[in-house]
């Protein structure tokens, strides 16, 4: 299904003050929606009103086990012919891994349709030889690859260095984007305090460490936390776990058009007023 850009409602009256958002496809400044069990019209509503404003959309943990064979193709075939890429939640992967059926995994993940894979130990452990056998069998298999650092336990914090390391043997050996771990609930795990404030002293860190955001997506499901990203990355920082009813106001605070933003972007925008 080809498909053109809609002409906006205010097309010629109101151009947007964030210039420099990319537009898809794109490899920066993408967003991924989780989806804990849209029905049909549901997501068929999603697509119609915000597919151009989201890039992924995973299936939460490992909920697509519960969906009907044809239901989940059908959802995913409608998110690709609206240009959005579709994944299975990483625990459902590590439940294949640790039942040792990765091959049927991949298998029945291609014969569903899905596109792009995520590599993640949340719960389970998987050593570093393993991690790395698996996002080449992914990509050998001819998935996109998304991996995942970070523990979903509280009490296991991302380590800087660790983070770091892990995120460019990722990259190396095959993954496209790195997931930093938030959780659905962006609180008390990765480079959240229990309060769901960004701990920004950690993300610098690996940040310098890896020398980009480009590279990594970060769990944001909290739209305070999306607003703090924004306005300490700009507008093109990768975010993920975004609730689907929250889309166009990420995609609002990304373009300036919430005051959040708007006022950053003023800053240093000529100001053309005319009665």
């Amino acid at each position: 299904m080809n498909r053109t850009h809609p002409v906006s409602a205010w097309d010629e009256v109101v151009a947007l003050p964030e210039t420099k958002r990319f537009t898809k496809p794109r490899t920066a400044g993408v967003t991924m929606v989780i989806d804990k069990g849209l029905g049909p019209t549901e997501m068929r509503d999603l697509m119609e009103m915000a597919a151009d404003h989201m890039d992924f959309l995973k299936i939460a943990f490992g909920s697509s086990a519960l969906y009907p064979t044809r239901l989940m193709k059908d959802k995913i075939a409608l998110a690709k012919s609206f240009g959005v890429q579709v994944y299975p939640g990483g625990t459902l992967f590590e439940i294949a891994f640790y039942q040792g059926m990765l091959k049927e995994f991949f298998t029945r993940a291609r014969e569903l349709g899905f596109t792009y894979v995520e590599i993640s130990e949340g719960t389970i452990d998987l050593p570093g030889p393993k991690r790395a056998d698996c996002i080449k069998m992914a990509r050998d298999w001819g998935f996109g690859v998304v991996s995942e650092i970070g523990k979903k336990d509280r009490s296991i914090k991302i380590q800087a260095e660790a983070a770091v390391e892990q995120i460019l043997t990722d990259l190396e050996n095959g993954s496209e984007k790195v997931i930093l771990e938030g959780r659905d609930s962006g609180k008390g795990v990765g480079i959240y305090d229990n309060h769901g404030e960004v701990k920004d002293s950690l993300l610098d860190e690996i940040l310098a460490g890896i020398g980009t955001h480009s590279k990594i997506l970060i769990e944001a499901p909290q739209a305070s936390q999306q607003n703090h990203l924004l306005l300490k990355l700009g507008p093109n920082v990768n975010l993920g776990n975004v609730q689907p009813h929250d889309v166009l106001t990420l995609e609002s605070m990304r373009v300036g058009l919430r005051g959040d933003t708007l006022k950053e972007c003023l800053k240093n925008a000529p100001r053309s007023y005319r009665p």
